[in-house]
């Protein structure tokens, strides 16, 4: 499978095109839930049981009631009206299973960063990565019951990423919200790439 890349400066077609999107965050933001969210087909998923093992290694707090984690990546696809298909690969949030990032980011067109406010620092380690990479990202704010909510700019504040990251309050949980996630990223990626969005 290929996909289409923003830097190539070919014209959008009208044929079938295949865009791989990474999404990315930190421990139990919320990744495997928005893959299966919005997926057309049957989610793949790598989730096992926290166990004794990983006590001391993982960090659970402000999300203690987790009980799987993802230990290889989530994979699902959406297509839009405008012919356009995304294929989505989650990618692990703990640290011990980072070393997969480089081949799950190969051949992406951009990321969506899940932050967590409960959890706002495990972000840092997604936003640098796809900043070194040049790697178009938004940030997702996955709104929690009962986490602490805040706006956009005091968001943008705490995580310091440049004014033309988009970021988006969202709740993963409900499709029309994961979807609009989704289209924000493919437009960001085409905007920084000077590419037309296709209509649809």
């Amino acid at each position: 499978m290929s996909y289409t890349h923003f830097d190539t400066g070919a014209a959008v077609q009208d044929s079938p095109t295949a865009i791989k999107i990474l999404i990315a965050g930190g421990f139990g933001a919320g990744k495997t839930t928005l893959v299966g969210t919005v997926s057309e087909i049957r989610p793949l998923r790598t989730e096992e049981a926290l166990t004794g093992a990983g006590v001391g290694v993982d960090d659970t707090s402000g999300v203690e009631a987790k009980e799987t984690t993802t230990v290889a990546m989530d994979f699902g696809r959406i297509t839009f009206r405008n012919n356009v298909a995304l294929y989505l690969f989650g990618t692990p949030g703990q640290h011990r299973f980072w070393f997969m990032w480089d081949e799950l980011a190969r051949g992406a067109a951009g990321a969506v960063i899940i932050a967590d406010t409960r959890r706002l620092g495990d972000s840092f380690a997604a936003i640098d990565y796809f900043e070194q990479r040049g790697t178009p990202f938004v940030v997702a704010v996955n709104c929690f019951d009962g986490a602490p909510r805040y706006d956009v700019h005091r968001v943008r504040a705490a995580l310091d990423v440049d004014p033309d990251v988009p970021i988006i309050l969202c709740d993963v949980r409900r499709r029309e919200s994961a979807k609009l996630v989704l289209v924000s990223v493919v437009e960001h990626a085409l905007r920084l790439a000077g590419r037309r969005i296709p209509a649809g």
